[in-house]
């Protein structure tokens, strides 16, 4: 199961990703081309919060009335936050290809100079 390690190095191996906490000493935030594609409390009950497209935000909370809610303080049509302490829980590929589109739409959005400063930035490293 997905644990808070796990999440964060899966996280940090995406092009181009910061991670910092802006909000407050728990709040650890996943960004690209400094927008925000994740976050996560780093000392309560594990939960992640992503952005997903509004269907695909709809179903998963539908697929996961327990685990799933609109995203806590965020855009609720926009993002969703997942409770991993509640049964039953997205599997981990499903969790992987969550946090794969919320990065992918949060990268879209960005200008194509920031977009190409992630490319340049994954080719030095």
């Amino acid at each position: 199961m997905l644990n808070i390690e796990t999440f964060r190095s899966y996280c940090l191996k995406k092009p181009g990703v910061t991670e910092s906490f802006p909000f407050d000493e728990n709040t650890l935030v996943f960004k690209v081309g400094g927008k925000m594609f994740a976050l996560t409390d780093v000392e309560d009950l594990f939960a992640i919060t992503l952005k997903a497209d509004p269907e695909a935000a709809v179903r998963q909370r539908e697929a996961y009335p327990e685990a799933i809610t609109p995203g806590y303080h965020m855009n609720k049509k926009y993002w969703n936050t997942i409770a991993l302490h509640t049964a039953p829980v997205p599997t981990d590929a499903e969790l992987y290809c969550w946090v794969e589109d919320s990065y992918q739409l949060v990268y879209q959005k960005l200008t194509k100079k920031k977009q190409q400063q992630v490319k340049e930035a994954q080719q030095t490293n």
